[in-house]
């Protein structure tokens, strides 16, 4: 590859990245504004123009803090799980089928299994290394958690692969130009974003930050920048997991402003469903995951493979 081309490459993913991360800022914005509605309250409203430049002022007092941590914690990977953690979101977003100038490969699903899979340390690393009870015990729990619903995510998502025989995500706005596949799948489509809320650790199932019972869970030990880094990587997921699901079930990618609407709608359920859902209990959360959505999600496959194996 000539050596330009490797530079335009680095200029894209550095603009990805920048583009990611401005988006995340303001996500945290709309959903502090999303449940000040939802409460009957406001929302930040002070800072710039109804509360616009929010974000930036919460990020520099973030990482403008000391940087405290506990005497007892294991510093190194207490200290480089929350990098790690955000990396890995970032490193995600490199199979977003652009037309130009990106990373856009025939594999970028099994990528992103990579990634996810990967995605587990980061919160596991955190909370075993913090040295602390409540942690530990947050971080086992999104282990756990994270574990179960990744299997049931890859059957759910395998459906869709076999629809199209291709790990290629741009394939699926071919796909797509007629009807979407979200209109002939609807329970997997409903499936999927269930288990994007847990595999993003968030409201209903948000049990690795059980604020009631583990005071703020896996994180509770970190403060300035890692706490930053780790609430960065987590709304990045988001995106991410929103990003996935217009692909897969609603039209697949195209530079429109149309995909861009569809992708803030989908985030925008992300931050509903916490301003309007008590979190589950946890053993009811896993029924839910083995009992119900892998079953459903197995079955769903043998029926697609039959139908491909007929026609």
């Amino acid at each position: 590859m000539m050596m330009k081309d490797m530079i335009l490459i680095m200029v894209g993913l550095i603009i990805l990245i920048l583009g990611v991360l401005i988006g995340v800022a303001f996500l945290t914005l709309l959903e502090r504004k999303v449940l000040g509605y939802i409460q009957i309250r406001k929302g930040p409203n002070k800072l710039g123009i109804m509360g616009i430049l929010q974000p930036f002022s919460d990020a520099i007092k973030l990482f403008s803090k000391e940087q405290v941590y506990p005497k007892y914690s294991n510093y190194l990977s207490y200290y480089f799980s929350p990098v790690i953690s955000f990396i890995l979101s970032l490193l995600v977003w490199m199979v977003i089928p652009y037309y130009f100038n990106m990373v856009s490969f025939s594999l970028g699903f099994m990528f992103f299994f990579c990634c996810m899979s990967l995605g587990v340390y980061g919160v596991m690393v955190a909370g075993w290394s913090s040295n602390s009870n409540y942690a530990l015990l947050g971080g086992l729990r999104a282990v756990a958690q994270t574990i179960s619903y990744e299997v049931s995510l890859a059957l759910i998502m395998l459906s869709s692969i076999l629809m199209i025989m291709d790990y290629n995500l741009l394939k699926f706005y071919e796909y797509q130009e007629n009807v979407w596949f979200f209109m002939i799948m609807i329970p997997l489509g409903m499936m999927f974003l269930v288990s994007s809320l847990a595999e993003t650790n968030r409201t209903p199932f948000d049990f690795a930050e059980g604020e009631s019972e583990l005071v703020s869970g896996f994180n509770v030990e970190y403060s300035s920048g890692g706490f930053a880094l780790i609430f960065l990587a987590e709304y990045s997921s988001i995106l991410f997991m929103s990003m996935l699901f217009v692909l897969l079930y609603m039209g697949g990618y195209n530079l429109s402003l149309i995909f861009y609407i569809k992708l803030s709608l989908i985030s925008f359920f992300f931050l509903w469903v916490r301003g309007t859902l008590p979190r589950y209990r946890y053993d009811k959360l896993m029924y839910l995951a083995w009992k119900s959505y892998l079953p459903i999600s197995l079955n769903f496959l043998l029926m697609i493979i039959g139908v491909i194996i007929l026609f």
